[in-house]
This record gives C-alpha cells, structure tokens and sequence, in this order.
C-alpha cells in the first residue's frame, strides 16, 4: 500500500490545477445552493439569486465562469435502480503492469461511470450500471474475461443507507458534524414502471444544462412539450423516485477536496448492520454508505466514502465513526487515479453496441 506522504503527493496536485482560492464567499454559497438542490423552476438561476441576495444575472455569469473547472455538470440525478437498471461496484486485483490496460478495457463498457485506481491488493475499484434487458453478473464476467484479473469481487448493494455528495464549500461545517439519523425509502431498490414519454423525459434531463435565463425551455422544446408539462411531469418522477434531485456535480479535486477515503468496516455482530449502517450515514462527510457482501478475500460489509480537503481530515471522520460505532476492524482505501468519472446515460442503446461488439448480444 501507499504510504500517507505518497498519497499526499498523488491527490494535491490535480487539486491545484485551479486555487480554491479564486472563488469568493458569493460563489461558494452559489456552490452549496446548486449542489443540495437546483430549482426546477422557469428561471431557476433567479430563484438561487433571491435565496442568497444576488441579481439573477450575477448568478449566472458566476457559474458560467465556475464551468467546467469546478462544475462539472448540471442536470437531473436519477435512481439507477427505480428505473430498471442494476448496478454494482465490483473490485479487480491487478499486477502494477497490466493496471492500466484492464482499467482502458473496462472502461470501454458504456455503463462504467466511476473507474478508480485505490492503494489496495483490490487496486482497481468501478461501478457498472446495466439496462433492464442486460445481465449484470454476465457483464462483469465478460469484462473479468477481457481485462484478466488475478482476483475480484462482486460488491451489489444489499441495503443503501445514503447517497449523494454535498461538499462544504463555505468550510462553515466541522468535518466530523453529525446530522439527525438518515433513513432511506423503504422501497428502495423497487422498480418503477416508465413509460415512453418518462424515458424520453429522463434521456433529456440527463444531459447538461445551458447556464441561460430559461434552460429548461430547450429540454422543454426537444421533447415537444410545454415547460408547464415538463415541470409536472419531472415533479411526477421525482415522486415516484425515479428522480432524486437536480443539482450541480462538482470536480471535487479542483473544488478544494483532495482527497476522497471509502472505508470498509468488518460487523462481528450482523445483526446490528442496519443499525450501525444508518449510525455511519448520520455523518456529513459521508456522501455514500451501503451494506455489501462479504466473501472469505473480502470481510468488510459496511461501505462509507468520504470526501475531504485532505487524507487527514478523511482519518479524523473515519476515527469519528470507529468511536461513535465501537468498530475497530476497518480499513481506509485511497483514490490514487482516477482512469473515468461520468454519469450513467440511460436508455441512450450505446450498451446494446458494447454488448454485440463482445459477444453478449
């Protein structure tokens, strides 16, 4: 494994390619606003505007100017799982000198969003989402088949505790603050039926919004509907479940946060796994915390990922959570390279062709 000053010395100079420092207290309440929750409204950027006292054009010249080094995209955040899809993080073991070929390989898939290198004998870490008509334990068979890993891990989500990155850009917040104890729906991982108006409105709202007075107007217009009709109709998904939130996604390494730490925690009692997976969630710092499976090469259950301005701050919260928790067996893997970050494209048929191009379809 890496040691702390390696680290260091891999993490803090991507976050240095654009100084926090640029940014004054106006864009980072910006930042916290759009990050947490992007109005769905005709004139989104004015209604940020009121909230923190700014005209609605300052607002969008700011993020206009924040684009793309600090964001790097906005647009609508969909439940892979309530919309049909499976998903899975899965864990490659790789020889130093064959990384970086299975990590080109495996990023060829179409539903590989996240591709991570982490100071780990498991050294490569992604997540792979598939569509409805796809199997998802074939998949990650065929992409073992071409990469050839020494060893790996199927790690599906056996319960979600939490999700979703809010970084404190106005450092207001302590690192180890503490929120009341979140809860996740019930019906989760429960599908919800689409039809072909709500896949033509989800393929819409995924992609990248204009920084424009009225930049829903043109999802609008593409989908030959009203912005009355596309308002109620996205309000119906986000009820549903299918749509979590609209929001600003940051580049987390040029916004400040150098460092991100997933801790994996080994439960000795299984039965309190609920209990101390919600226990983890409460924590701010943590943007994700899932249950997982274990297997003999691989104890932990307990998932937790951590953002940070550095790899001691993402120590001090995972310490915090081994107190707070009575934990003591864990272990702290760091993000080394990062080989892809994107989102999921849904229904877009783009893993129809990866599918025949391999022999699956």
């Amino acid at each position: 494994m890496m040691e702390r000053s390696q680290l260091e010395t891999a993490l803090i100079p991507d976050a240095r390619k654009r100084s926090i420092a640029d940014l004054d207290e106006t864009d980072r309440q910006i930042l916290d606003e759009i990050q947490s929750d992007f109005p769905l409204d005709a004139r989104p950027f004015r209604v940020v505007g009121e909230r923190i006292g700014r005209p609605e054009a300052d607002v969008i010249q700011r993020v206009a100017s924040m684009r793309p080094a600090i964001i790097r995209q906005i647009s609508a955040i969909f439940d892979t799982r309530r919309l049909g899809y499976r998903s899975s993080l899965a864990a490659f073991a790789f020889a130093p000198h064959r990384l970086e070929r299975g990590a080109q390989i495996i990023n060829r898939h179409p539903g590989v969003s996240h591709n991570y290198q982490r100071n780990h004998r498991f050294n490569l870490w992604f997540t792979l989402a598939v569509s409805p008509d796809a199997d998802l334990e074939r998949s990650i068979q065929k992409l073992a088949e071409l990469s050839q890993p020494d060893d790996h891990v199927v790690l599906q989500t056996l319960r979600m505790y939490k999700i979703g990155v809010e970084l404190d850009m106005s450092g207001s917040r302590p690192i180890t603050e503490r929120r009341a104890m979140h809860t996740a729906r019930a019906d989760w991982d429960q599908v919800v039926p689409l039809d072909a108006k709500d896949r033509a409105t989800i393929v819409e709202l995924q992609k990248d919004i204009a920084i424009v007075e009225r930049p829903f107007h043109a999802v609008a217009e593409a989908l030959h509907i009203s912005d009355d009709e596309l308002f109620r109709g996205t309000r119906e998904l986000q009820a549903r479940g299918a749509l979590r939130r609209i929001a600003a996604i940051l580049r987390h390494h040029n916004a400040g946060y150098a460092a991100n730490a997933m801790g994996v925690w080994q439960v000795p009692d299984e039965a309190r796994t609920d209990e101390l997976g919600f226990q983890m969630a409460s924590f701010r710092a943590v943007s994700h915390c899932y249950r997982r499976p274990v297997y003999p090469q691989w104890p932990y259950s307990l998932f937790t990922m951590v953002h940070a301005t550095s790899t001691a701050d993402c120590e001090r919260v995972l310490g915090a959570i081994a107190e707070a928790t009575g934990l003591q067996h864990y272990a702290t893997l760091y993000s080394t390279h990062e080989y892809k970050k994107t989102r999921v494209e849904y229904f877009t048929g783009a893993e129809r062709a990866w599918m025949h191009s391999v022999g699956l379809a």
